[in-house]
């Protein structure tokens, strides 16, 4: 898949909002080493050193053009281009901290347990992931992929939702973590400009589809989810849209 940075910086305020209350949330120990998975534009690596400023930080991204901007938001950290289902680290690190990266990953019953093994004794795994798929901006991702001449090139990728409840990240966690904090926030974000919903998804979860097309059938698959997108979510009197998201978020401590 390819990322435009650029595209998924277009609402940077709304999508740093839950990377900082994630990072906010880790409580202070010493920390010495930090992996910032799914690092993307490097908005987010540049605060978590700016926290544990003595600390070693690596940045782990897979996308070539976010790397390449991370380098120059946070050129003091280290990068590392890498697919992160590949990701085996030889050494163990204080803090890994994933935001918004890891639903895009599968097998949650196995990659949750594994990323755990690799934070040292003491230290945490801060995750958050999006857990809005189910909401009408990208159930109509769905819909208009499964009614169109393009259905049979994208349907596959019409898949259930990659994020579970709660609780399935509990039970997942609970035999190797001391604490364990996991919570949902949804948050009204509103957004401003023309047909703000679609601009959001096309930064991310739209991606996978339009990647896949070209030509008329791009331009047509992005103008159908648009129509359908701007009807379920319309402009208040003031001009603004608002755009209600779920975001899961998990703090776990490693037992000593």
């Amino acid at each position: 898949m390819v990322w435009n940075p650029q595209q998924y910086l277009k609402f940077s305020g709304h999508r740093l909002r839950p990377a900082v209350d994630l990072l906010m949330r880790i409580p202070d120990f010493e920390v010495k080493t930090v992996a910032d998975l799914g690092a993307g534009a490097g908005n987010v690596t540049k605060l978590i050193k700016e926290r544990w400023p003595d600390a070693s930080v690596v940045g782990v991204e897979g996308s070539a053009e976010m790397v390449a901007a991370g380098r120059k938001a946070a050129p003091e950290v280290e990068w590392l281009q890498q697919d992160l289902g590949a990701w085996r680290p030889a050494n163990k690190y204080n803090v890994i901290y994933s935001n918004a990266a890891l639903h895009w990953l599968p097998d949650h019953e196995r990659l949750f347990p594994a990323l755990m093994e690799k934070v040292a004794p003491g230290g945490i795994l801060a995750v958050q992931m999006p857990r809005n798929f189910e909401a009408p901006s990208h159930l109509l991702i769905a819909e208009t992929a499964l009614n169109g001449p393009w259905r049979s090139r994208v349907e596959h990728l019409v898949t259930p939702p990659p994020v579970r409840e709660p609780g399935f990240y509990h039970g997942l966690l609970a035999s190797q973590a001391a604490n364990i904090d996991i919570w949902e926030t949804e948050y009204l974000q509103v957004l401003e400009g023309e047909n703000p919903v679609k601009e959001w998804t096309k930064g991310t979860w739209l991606t996978r589809y339009m990647d896949v097309l070209d030509g008329p059938d791009r331009a047509a698959f992005e103008a159908a989810y648009g129509e359908r997108v701007a009807k379920a979510y319309p402009r208040n009197a003031q001009g603004q849209t608002l755009f209600p998201f779920r975001r899961l978020f998990i703090v776990a401590q490693r037992k000593a």
